[in-house]
């Protein structure tokens, strides 16, 4: 007789043993083929019940076949939730384990009752429980018991996390998706429907539409301040590009041809959009970044901090908390229980002062994030105009000294990118996403201004007043109603605690790009004095030459800072040699230099632009002495030392490895190139490195790879605005003359004596190959 697992009878003999192999196989064959069996409900009772003990199931498969019974379309469901609730606890221990232990792969070994639970097609049926008022054709939805709905997601949460394969296949369901953002609606249901919304979209394959959401302006609208908060860890997912992965990837030359392909807006840049145009948002999340939190006191408070973070996970534990504290005030208060009814219920505050503090902190990274990528794209300015409105900056800076930067703060940290995940405590998460806010808002921007206060903004056109310059229209059309309050500006705040921190930590990385980002663009004399005067370049040199530094993200941040810091401003050169004032202090900045052009370049490049601008200035007699006397201009000044970094500049680069950290080398060595040029002395630099060619036995070689790259810098730059106008701005050169260098220098014709073919021998071209194409 044949029976449903294809057998005369499910146990004779041999056979016994494989028996339950045999069930397991099927439904995993079910699952992949789409064929033959896919859940418990499709066995007979006798045969789980049989079954049950020697394959230790835990009685999972048969509640499964009860509450699949219980659950039918017009059924009570009190029933259903009853065996719900018993499943539940059977999965419950699984995923607190996979919790608190140390994240390991989910095996079926591992946690063996949430596997059976899936295997057996526990999971498709919460989904269709969970959907099913959405088939009804009743113009009014029947609607399910909240903690139903509660039970629900919150084993198929717990499937996710502890189960390999659960959340993937949720997330190909895009019905499934969507429709979980309208669960969103309800309070009640909120926590565990964002926390399973995050953990599916961070493994969806194609990024979500958020303009698909039903109803998605007035569902946002709807949230208080904390789902709003809590609703930011969702659309990070939804906004930022997606992180590529492999190095090759980055290379500029993978970037240009994928914007070829895609040549309209990706899917983060639409989603972009669609949150800017829904009404209130922005002022929301400026109100939520710059919310003030009770302080805690006491010499163990970042102890108590990082106990409380070694058992969270996501902040779902400390959300679920909060959840029942709030839930508590709620029917101890017949008061509404939004923040400001939570903040003063004396139920919030019988939780450790630590909790409340992470629970803000978790919350604004999320909001920074957000605002941090919309500031990065296409929408940029509009998105400035509505912080700036919203005044972002100054109640930052109000919350400077005793939220974002306390005394005790951690550091030795490991630098990340911005798409790169952080498992780093709260504290520290929160101290990098608020740098990069700052960098991002201050870069090639004229709201950078509301960094400062009025006072200081005063002292800038004092600066420019002294030194008989025009003041920047940038500063003149500032409005001084949204700058900073109190007696520093956040740009003050950040440079006092910049000086504090530990040689290596990476604080110093991120400290230091927000403040070059200050810098950034067309550069400003009043500017630069005004950090001048606040000794930072003074603590730039400590940190490159006497602080024992090692780390080079941290010495990269560092050069490129002082490169701002020092260009064309002759008072900067003239401290740079009153600190480096020994031979050997010298050699060791030299040195630091030298061990990574691709970290330095940017300021060697500041030093050949300066030194190029005071020789045109011998008028001067301050500048004069300066040119004189400063080492560092009279080291660059050799011309066998500019025609060493050019050779070390074109040979640590080709088309192929290009990626947007190292481009800066081939920009660089364009400037001494076009200065050069200027000063009709092209051919004298190109033969130099002819020679060099010969000289190390690969004629050729260098020259070769230097054509190709320069065919690549028109490409590249020729069609992108944006690129252009930074190098003219940070270089004070026309950028009709940087095209027209490099036109020169791809002459064909080899009589030219500006012409790079006209060096290279007949037998060693290779620059009619295109090694620029895919």
């Amino acid at each position: 007789m044949a029976t449903l697992l294809g057998f005369e009878s499910p146990c004779i003999g041999g056979k016994r043993r494989n028996c339950n192999r045999n069930i397991v196989t099927k439904f995993t064959v079910g699952k992949i083929t789409g064929q033959g069996f896919s859940r418990g409900t499709q066995l007979p009772v006798g045969l789980l019940q049989e079954r049950d003990k020697r394959a230790k199931w835990n009685g999972i498969p048969i509640l499964l076949q009860k509450l699949y019974e219980s659950s039918h379309p017009n059924s009570d469901l009190s029933y259903a939730h009853t065996f719900l609730k018993v499943l539940s606890s059977h999965l419950s221990m699984e995923a607190m384990s996979f919790v608190t232990e140390d994240r390991k792969t989910a095996q079926e070994s591992t946690f063996p009752n949430t596997y059976t639970f899936d295997l057996f097609g526990g999971v498709d049926l919460l989904v269709e429980i969970l959907m099913r008022p959405t088939l009804t054709m009743q113009k009014k939805k029947p609607k399910m018991n909240d903690d139903l709905v509660k039970d629900c997601l919150s084993v198929l949460y717990n499937c996710c996390i502890c189960t390999e394969g659960v959340t993937k296949s949720l997330a190909a369901r895009d019905d499934f998706v969507l429709f979980l953002f309208t669960l969103m609606t309800n309070k009640k249901t909120f926590l565990q429907t964002a926390t399973l919304i995050e953990d599916i979209l961070g493994v969806k394959k194609e990024m979500i539409q958020l303009e698909g959401i039903p109803n998605l302006s007035s569902l946002v609208q709807s949230f208080d301040q904390q789902q709003l908060a809590n609703f930011c860890r969702i659309l990070s997912v939804t906004i930022s590009e997606p992180d590529v992965g492999n190095d090759d990837k980055h290379t500029l030359l993978a970037k240009n041809a994928q914007q070829k392909r895609n040549a309209s807006p990706s899917r983060a840049e639409v989603n972009q959009v669609t949150l800017l145009n829904i009404p209130g948002f922005i002022e929301r999340l400026c109100k939520l970044a710059t919310r003030k939190v009770s302080e805690a006191t006491g010499a163990n408070f970042l102890q108590e901090l990082e106990d409380w973070y070694t058992w969270l996970d996501n902040a779902l534990v400390l959300d679920a908390l909060m959840q029942m504290a709030t839930e508590e005030a709620e029917q101890s208060s017949p008061e509404s229980s939004d923040e400001s009814s939570l903040a003063t219920s004396p139920l919030r505050h019988r939780l450790p002062q630590s909790m409340k503090i992470v629970h803000e902190i978790m919350y604004k990274v999320e909001v920074l994030y957000v605002l941090c990528v919309l500031l990065m794209g296409r929408q940029r300015n509009q998105v400035h105009k509505m912080l700036a409105e919203f005044r972002l900056i100054p109640g930052l800076n109000n919350l400077f000294d005793k939220l974002i930067w306390r005394k005790y703060t951690a550091s030795n940290h490991v630098v990340h990118g911005q798409n790169e995940n952080c498992d780093c405590s709260p504290e520290i998460s929160f101290k990098i996403q608020f740098l990069r806010l700052l960098q991002s808002f201050s870069d090639h921007h004229e709201n950078k201004y509301l960094l400062l206060n009025s006072q200081e903004l005063n002292e800038l056109s004092a600066i420019s007043m002294k030194a008989n310059i025009p003041e920047v229209e940038a500063l003149v059309n500032t409005d001084r109603s949204l700058v900073c309050d109190g007696k520093k500006g956040l740009l003050t705040r950040l440079l006092t605690v910049m000086k504090r921190e530990p040689p290596d930590s990476s604080f110093r990385f991120w400290q230091a790009r927000a403040v070059e980002s200050f810098l950034r663009g067309a550069t400003s004399y009043a500017d630069q004095m005004f950090l001048l005067k606040r000794g930072l370049l003074e603590h730039i040199l400590f940190c490159i030459i006497d602080s024992g530094c090692t780390s080079r993200d941290v010495l990269q941040s560092y050069f490129d800072l002082l490169g701002e810091l020092m260009k064309f401003n002759i008072d900067a050169f003239k401290r740079f040699n009153k600190y480096v004032n020994t031979p050997e202090k010298f050699q060791t900045f030299l040195t630091q230099i030298n061990s990574s052009l691709v970290d330095s370049n940017m300021l060697v490049r500041c030093i050949v632009l300066s030194l190029d601008r005071f020789e045109s200035q011998t008028e001067d007699v301050k500048v004069v002495e300066v040119l004189s006397e400063c080492c560092l201009l009279s080291y660059m000044a050799r011309v066998e030392n500019r025609l060493s970094f050019l050779f070390r500049l074109i040979n640590i680069i080709n088309v192929q490895t290009l990626t947007q950290e190292n481009v800066s080398c081939l920009n660089t060595s364009l400037v001494i190139l076009m200065l050069a040029r200027r000063k009709a002395k092209l051919p004298f630099y190109l033969n130099a490195l002819r020679e060099k060619e010969y000289a190390e036995k690969y004629p050729g070689c260098l020259l070769n790879n230097f054509h190709n790259l320069l065919r690549f810098w028109q490409r590249h730059y020729l069609n992108k605005d944006k690129d252009s106008t930074c190098l003219e701005n940070s270089s004070c050169i026309p950028f009709s003359y940087w095209k027209e260098t490099v036109s020169v220098l791809l002459g064909s014709d080899r009589t030219s004596l500006c012409a790079i073919a006209s060096y290279i021998d007949e037998p060693f071209m290779d620059v009619d190959r295109d090694l620029l194409e895919d």
